[in-house]
């Protein structure tokens, strides 16, 4: 099971991530943000792209589930920590961070 102990181990490990406040939530970003983490550090929000999330949810139904709104739509989907082990949660970690890079890498 993850924690977010693991979140900020393994967002802290990704080349240029940062963390920023962002409402009642941490954000981790490199240039665009691409994953927050609940204030009660039992959830964090992850950018996927819209069939990320379909497979993501579809795939693990109990783990994930889209933001319920226009970000969500746009493949913001939330994870339930305690749903993941931690390999799971590196994944989908540094499959959010490459949006955040792809971002970045597209103002250059």
């Amino acid at each position: 099971m993850a924690d977010a102990e693991d979140v900020f181990r393994i967002a802290r490990s990704l080349e240029g991530t940062i963390e920023a406040p962002h409402f009642d939530r941490i954000a981790f970003k490199v240039v665009r943000t691409y994953a927050t983490l609940a204030s009660d550090r039992r959830s964090i929000n992850l950018k996927f792209t819209p069939e990320e999330q379909e497979f993501k949810c579809l795939l693990a139904p109990e783990a994930f589930s889209p933001i319920p709104n226009g970000w969500g739509r746009q493949g913001w989907t939330v994870a339930a920590l305690e749903k993941l082990s931690a390999d799971e949660l590196r994944a989908v970690l540094e499959m959010a961070w490459e949006h955040g890079r792809a971002k970045a890498t597209q103002r250059r």
